[in-house]
């Protein structure tokens, strides 16, 4: 299998894991970067031996057939299009775009070419979360009938150096970590149909631990209902206004029993089940492999994906439902009633392990 070239374009904090995750590979090799900071382009071309580039010059290298979009989210969008129009596949960092129209703009675009776009979170697709899709399609508790998801924090102002962005538009807990957990929701019981939600400012000004404040633009704490085309009803929780909780991460309920499944921002374990008639948790072995940081394995798939003419796993239909979703618990609040989806998703087979070296 011959390699297809990728080029980076946002040279931040993530590109690192996506250069050295990539090279275990054999359907994509990143050959090039860029940022609109060309002394932070340079500096990670001269880290990793590839070239660097102005993001013009790298739209323009035929010799590229994949763009990484690791730009800042409310560029997702636009730089995703710039780059389907140039003729390049798209591999982007969640969330797929910042509005919906724009999202919406992408996923039409790369179909009327005849591209690719995929997007992260891929975590699904570690051996955590796949094995969970395994156990329920092997039927371990029956029919999924409703699920619970939870992230609860206290925000990011108190450690994150630039926490500003999170509480602007295209920030909050739900833009921010909500794709992990609606990902891994889809994955497991398959595509919602409507939403509804709850969203609130809890507090409208921040404060670093320097005694800098700032305002608050975005919901804080949304409470949302899905109701999956199967049937099922699901509960997710995003919020960063909580000082401290016991909740789990992900459960899914089935008429025979219980699935704990692991934090969504992980590749592994652990996964847990309970049988019916039972009174404890049992840990399950996993089923898959990438259990370790396995970021770009979605980059990998769809690069493998396009060699082999299947679809790809973590595919432009997944990261539109999901940014759909989000923007439906939202929309839902604001208006007060229900939002039915317009998008849907089909159900991939498992991951098998992938080509390296």
């Amino acid at each position: 299998m011959e390699k297809l070239n990728a080029g980076i374009i946002g040279c931040g904090n993530i590109s690192s894991i996506y250069f050295k995750n990539c090279r275990n590979f054999q359907s994509v090799d990143i050959v090039a970067c860029a940022d609109l900071d060309m002394e932070r382009a340079q500096a990670k071309a001269e880290e990793f031996n590839v070239k660097a580039y102005t993001v013009e010059e790298m739209l323009e290298d035929s010799s590229i057939s994949i763009i990484i979009n690791l730009t800042v989210p409310a560029a997702h969008g636009q730089v995703a299009l710039e780059a389907l129009e140039a003729g390049k596949h798209v591999y982007t960092e969640k969330p797929l775009a910042i509005s919906l129209e724009e999202g919406k703009e992408v996923l039409e675009s790369a179909k009327s070419k005849g591209l690719r776009v995929g997007g992260a979170p891929d975590t699904f697709l570690g051996g955590g979360i796949q094995t969970g899709i395994k156990l329920i399609q092997d039927g371990w508790i029956g029919k999924p009938i409703a699920a619970n998801a939870f992230f609860m924090s206290n925000g990011v102002e108190e450690w994150h150096p630039n926490p500003d962005f999170f509480y602007q538009t295209g920030g909050g807990p739900m833009f921010d970590m909500g794709p992990y957990y609606i990902t891994a929701l889809v994955s497991l019981i398959g595509s919602v149909k409507r939403v509804t939600g709850s969203a609130n400012i809890s507090f409208p000004e921040r404060e670093t631990p320097e005694g800098r404040k700032f305002p608050v633009e975005v919901p804080t704490h949304i409470s949302g209902v899905l109701d999956f085309e199967n049937g099922a009803v699901g509960t997710l929780v995003t919020s960063f206004d909580s000082w401290g909780n016991n909740l789990p991460r992900i459960e899914v309920y089935g008429e025979h029993g219980t699935l704990g499944i692991p934090d969504p921002n992980t590749f592994g374990g652990p996964v847990k089940y309970r049988r019916k008639g039972e009174i404890e948790f049992m840990d399950v072995p996993l089923t898959h492999s990438y259990r370790m940081n396995s970021r770009g394995i979605g980059l990998a798939d769809m690069a493998e994906a396009i060699q082999e003419n299947r679809q790809h796993r973590a595919n432009v239909d997944l990261t539109y439902h999901v940014l759909e979703i989000m923007h439906g618990f939202h929309i839902a609040s604001e208006h007060g009633k229900h939002y039915h989806l317009t998008s849907e998703v089909q159900r991939q087979k498992l991951l098998e392990m992938m080509k390296k070296f």
